[in-house]
């Protein structure tokens, strides 16, 4: 296929995903004042519940076997390969342009945790469901590409809820401690008492030598349980993730692909759960349209002014668009080379496409769950997400043309 026939497949879903998006948008608005903050919020956990869960079960159960299941090994290493260098980079960024403290850990977040899921399960199936597409029969490549999506879904979530994760809980400290050291200033009259010094500096510094006569076995075992404890947290944050409804659905699905008399009992004409089969079917094709409605009206919310720099933004924005992009094409083409990935083209345009999307969406929450950097988020998901528009389409293009 022609460059152009390609631009013009890889265009029309992302013109679907910004329509849809502008929709939900002006639903958001006080000129609707339809799709408020608590229906967003309402609405999103039945798709995060109901809908995304239904979605991934049923794509799972029908295309996957267990030989395919092994063969998909590569994906970790490549999402793990996004988070690493997007994540350098972000550092590099930091080091360079020096946004304030506190906003540090969400611009490596937003350079190294992409938006794995929920955009990819707008992209791929529209890209499948075009005539020209360059990976064969509509039916099949919708079928094949929800299931590495959901693949993706369920590792992306893993890695984002610990590596990102841990960059916002560490922003939200080094935010909340300088806010008390700022108060603490203010009600002296500018003034620091020796009492509120020491208060300030347990909560701004980490922690340090108590003093020369603080014996070395007491401090080896408060750092020993602090250790301990910072482990259990992380290790709490995988389990609750690999709880959550969507990554249990996913769980369920291979399981019901890879055992071939459970993939009997619901997929099939003759199969005697078909009906359960469709009806969790049904359920999940309400996904796509949801998530694209509640992505357009949070970003919204970008339109509020906030302290971040737009060079950091635009570094972010080379970081996602720019750089990733070009390294990925050399990641996937070289373990290709290597055997590591197998022929699909499709496959290897969802490896490709990791590294393009904009950041997760999980990021957002985060920051309001430690209570940092919430505009600033907002500013820079609004920039990142409509320059996605451009960037997927021109990159989508690259990528099928290279691997048709």
């Amino acid at each position: 296929m022609g460059f152009w026939s390609l631009f013009l497949v890889a265009s029309e879903p992302n013109l679907q995903f910004l329509l849809i998006g502008t929709l939900g948008a002006y639903l958001a608005s006080s000129y609707s004042n339809v799709l408020l903050a608590d229906a967003r919020r309402d609405m999103n956990k039945v798709v995060f519940a109901v809908f995304t869960p239904s979605l991934m079960f049923a794509s799972l159960a029908k295309t996957v076997t267990f030989e395919q299941i092994i063969s998909w090994w590569f994906m970790p290493v490549n999402i793990g390969i996004t988070f690493l260098v997007g994540g350098i980079l972000g550092w590099i960024a930091v080091k360079i342009l020096r946004p304030p403290k506190h906003l540090e850990g969400l611009v490596i977040a937003s350079t190294s945790a992409g938006n794995l899921g929920n955009l990819l399960l707008i992209i791929i199936p529209a890209i499948c469901e075009e005539n020209g597409n360059p990976f064969g029969d509509k039916n099949i490549c919708s079928s094949r590409g929800l299931s590495y999506v959901s693949f993706s879904m369920a590792l992306g979530g893993f890695y984002i809820w610990t590596i990102a994760y841990g960059l916002m809980k560490n922003a939200g400290k080094v935010y909340h401690g300088s806010q008390l050291g700022s108060n603490l200033v203010k009600e002296d009259g500018g003034g620091v008492s020796p009492g509120q010094e020491s208060m300030l500096s347990v909560s701004v510094q980490p922690v340090e030598e108590v003093g020369q006569n603080q014996i070395e076995v007491p401090l080896l075992h408060d750092k020993g349980v602090k250790l301990w404890e910072k482990l259990n947290g992380i290790l709490h944050n995988i389990v609750e993730e690999l709880m959550a409804p969507p990554t249990v659905a996913a769980i369920i699905g291979f399981a019901v692909g890879a055992i071939p008399w459970l993939k009997s009992l619901f997929i099939g004409a003759s199969a005697p759960l078909r009906v359960v089969q469709g009806s969790i079917k049904l359920l999940g094709d309400g996904t796509v349209p949801c998530i694209t409605l509640i992505l357009g009206g949070n970003l919204t919310q970008g339109f509020h002014k906030s302290r971040i720099k737009r060079k950091v933004i635009l570094a972010i924005v080379c970081v996602r668009y720019m750089i990733l992009p070009a390294f990925g094409i050399g990641v996937v083409k070289a373990a290709y080379e290597l055997g590591f990935v197998p022929y699909d083209p499709l496959y290897r345009y969802v490896l490709m496409i990791q590294f393009t999307v904009p950041p997760a969406m999980n990021i957002a929450t985060m920051a309001q769950l430690f209570d940092v950097g919430q505009d600033e988020c907002s500013v820079i998901f609004l920039w990142t997400y409509v320059i996605a528009t451009v960037a997927l389409t021109v990159w989508s293009t690259i990528f099928m043309w290279i691997l048709s």
